[in-house]
């Protein structure tokens, strides 16, 4: 996975690429869109394949572009919790035709696809 840049940008999609890029970025905003405030375990969980290192990568930088934020509850154990901004959902709604697009088209772009097994 490449450097997240911070500019300069040449135009508003090589902007919103950059909070966006990544496998989990964008899934990430879908599972906190669908069940609001979410700990990190149950994040993990509603995001099978991701591993523990790349979910906190992605949102660690989603929460420096002040798209999600994070609290941390003094409790032993320590609890964390993860909420969208009004940015964040903001950007979950430009995002939905994006989404729209994929489901009309998921077996076409399915059956493009040659599976290998591992």
């Amino acid at each position: 996975m490449g450097a997240k840049r911070s500019g300069p940008y040449f135009c508003g999609i090589d902007a919103a690429m950059d909070v966006i890029g990544g496998k989990w970025k964008a899934l990430i905003l879908w599972e906190l869109e669908e069940n609001g405030v979410r700990r990190f375990g149950e994040l993990r969980r509603g995001l099978p394949g991701v591993s523990e290192k790349m979910l906190i990568q992605q949102l660690r930088e989603l929460e420096e572009d002040g798209i999600v934020t994070r609290e941390v509850f003094p409790e032993i154990p320590p609890r964390v919790e993860y909420e969208l901004t009004e940015l964040g959902s903001a950007l979950n709604r430009a995002l939905e035709p994006l989404g729209a697009w994929g489901r009309d088209r998921i077996e076409r772009i399915g059956a493009g696809r040659v599976h290998v097994p591992a």
